[in-house]
């Protein structure tokens, strides 16, 4: 069964399930594709009837990305079309508690970290650099400079404190280290863009990445002169990839072809599955951490869908250890 939230005349760019509270799910969104106008934040819940509306909050630019607090269930990080980032809470109505402009250009990815006794915000912009706040947003800790090309993900590492990966239109894959501000690894992970990357909840060298050449390809950090794995099976550029909390080598994808794919990259035929119910760009994707198999995406034809597909529930392949 699919649970549908419809939010008229706003294009879903990103969706978070709450750390904290397992049925809510957060949604920064866009009016006109994210091409000009205003965005929304959204919080919603899902009840047994479908999916209710929280909160939700204007900005006079598109939102492109969210995540939550991993330290405060009422926190939540957006960054926007204007450059700025901003924290939300849901207690609070009105008005974001912060909002700070450092990067030049649209901020396409906010990521909180996850590691114990760390709680840091990374951002990536299309002004081609990346950008570690601490929680309050009071000022950029570090900038991060390399990439050649507009930075689409920044993702922490959930294992090693202090470590994050990032995915640049230059192609590479890079993993930072933000105690020494440097670029530890660059990889030529695509011969396109590359638009997402994430890393593997189970092994601290796996990280995936999706690119513009409608490839998912697997990497192992310890040797990345090819891809452990490359699969294929998308029709246009895929926009963001994710791991599954509950399963090692599974991951969804999710794409401009309107599809969201499931794949286990340990297999010689690696696809699982292929969703096809939206009718426009999937541009957010998730997976519930307190849900086996649940899975959140949204799309520019204004919903949010909460769904377990077919083949994980079905678990037909091992679970993790």
């Amino acid at each position: 069964m699919v649970k549908v939230f419809r939010s008229p005349a706003r294009h879903g760019y990103a969706v978070e399930v709450s750390p904290f509270i397992p049925n809510r799910v957060a949604c920064a969104a866009s009016q006109y594709y994210g091409i000009a106008g205003c965005g929304t934040l959204l919080v919603v819940d899902e009840t047994e009837a479908g999916v209710a509306l929280v909160r939700s909050w204007e900005w006079g630019d598109g939102l492109f990305d969210v995540a939550w607090s991993e330290a405060n269930e009422h926190v939540l990080v957006a960054g926007g079309g204007d450059g700025s980032l901003q924290l939300w809470d849901t207690a609070n109505q009105s008005a974001p508690l912060r909002v700070v402009k450092e990067h030049t250009q649209e901020v396409y990815a906010v990521d909180w970290s996850q590691t114990r006794g760390e709680n840091l915000i990374v951002s990536g912009s299309w002004d081609h650099t990346a950008k570690v706040w601490d929680p309050t947003l009071s000022r950029s800790l570090t900038t991060l400079r390399g990439h050649e090309g507009v930075v689409y993900s920044t993702i922490w590492s959930p294992h090693i404190p202090g470590c994050f990966a990032s995915a640049s239109g230059d192609g590479t894959l890079r993993v930072w280290d933000v105690k020494g501000a440097a670029c530890r690894l660059a990889v030529p992970a695509h011969k396109a863009e590359i638009l997402s990357c994430d890393w593997c909840k189970y092994d601290q060298n796996i990280v995936a990445t999706g690119s513009v050449d409608c490839t998912v390809c697997v990497w192992d950090l310890r040797n990345v002169r090819q891809p452990v794995n490359q699969m294929s099976g998308h029709t246009y550029a895929i926009r963001r990839v994710k791991f599954s909390p509950f399963s090692k080598t599974v991951l969804a994808s999710c794409s401009y072809d309107f599809t969201v794919r499931f794949w286990d990259y340990s297999r010689n035929q690696p696809l699982l599955d292929t969703v096809e119910h939206h009718s426009e760009f999937v541009c957010g994707l998730d997976f519930n951490l307190h849900i086996p198999n649940q899975v959140v995406d949204c799309s520019w034809d204004e919903t949010v869908k909460i769904y377990t597909p077919a083949c994980l529930s079905a678990a037909a392949h091992s679970t993790a250890p």
